[in-house]
């Protein structure tokens, strides 16, 4: 039976979050201590301290699920995966953890996306919604015909996407979904319109950034957002490390590939259980898959 251990994403955090690991563990607190000097200021206050409006920023939300998951992983003695990913963040602290990219560069990539992200929210407003109860088909034709800028973002599991746009596509997109039989068509109190194409700026910001780092071959496959299929090519990472911005995560598609490619086992790492839930939904209780999670040592 392998092991695939799956990262977090943007909504997961709350106050407090990593505290446990800076008190109980010399080696998290060696890590967050540097991370407050890659980032120049102390995160790890708004982490320990800071209420859950404070950790709403995308520029503080981004690099705190970050350091949350790898630091847990990199103190984690079970961390022997045969198999990662993770749901859009989670991705870069999937290859920070199989060790793709050095704990301080993939720090800083993190946080020069969530604060180009940020910027691209604050100049072009846009948004998302989750639509529950409709087949993936259905919703994309939505979206390919409502007009304006809106498309899946987030295949999360089998009857749930998010769509990420316009605010005023996204309204059409939500009113159509409804008029098609969704369960649900409910706009998300998030920053702005991630995986769409309003996020342009910043990918052609991060893509500088990428390009500038150092990425080596992950100590075991990663299956990336924009493909879903594993790989431990360098090149490839970083090109789907780049397009995934503006691109779709394919998480169900990644679960269901991983499952097919022997995983009997899947640890979340980090905070929340997002996922736990979601890869349950994906595998619809199969017989031998085991889903888990640790938050904290």
């Amino acid at each position: 039976m392998k092991k695939a251990y799956v990262f977090p994403g943007q909504g997961s955090q709350f106050p407090g979050m990593a505290k446990d690991l800076y008190e109980n563990n010399a080696y998290g607190k060696e890590l967050l201590e540097r991370a407050n000097e890659v980032l120049g200021f102390k995160i790890t206050d708004i982490m320990f301290n800071g209420t859950a409006e404070d950790l709403k920023a995308t520029k503080v939300t981004q690099p705190a699920i970050f350091l949350h998951s790898v630091v847990l992983a990199k103190c984690y003695d079970g961390f022997n995966p045969d198999m990662v990913a993770g749901h859009s963040l989670g991705e870069f602290s999937a290859l920070a953890a199989a060790g793709a990219i050095k704990f301080e560069d993939a720090l800083r990539l993190v946080f020069i996306r969530a604060t180009e992200m940020q910027k691209c929210c604050e100049k072009v407003p846009g948004g998302m919604a989750a639509i529950i109860g409709l087949a993936d088909d259905v919703v994309e034709s939505i979206c390919s015909e409502c007009g304006g800028i809106v498309i899946p973002a987030n295949y999360n599991c089998h009857g749930q996407i998010v769509i990420s746009g316009e605010k005023d596509a996204i309204e059409r997109a939500c009113e159509a979904a409804k008029q098609a039989g969704a369960k649900r068509a409910l706009p998300l109190q998030v920053g702005g319109a991630f995986h769409s194409p309003l996020m342009e700026p910043a990918r052609l910001e991060l893509g500088k950034a990428i390009e500038e780092t150092e990425i080596v071959a992950p100590a075991c496959p990663i299956y990336q957002n924009v493909t879903a299929a594993p790989t431990t090519d360098p090149v490839l990472i970083k090109k789907n490390l780049l397009t995934q911005l503006t691109s779709p995560v394919r998480w169900t598609a990644s679960v269901e590939n991983m499952i097919a490619d022997g995983a009997g086992y899947f640890m979340e790492i980090g905070p929340g259980t997002v996922l736990q839930g979601l890869v349950k939904r994906i595998s619809g209780g199969a017989e031998g898959i085991t889903v888990e999670g640790i938050t904290t040592l």
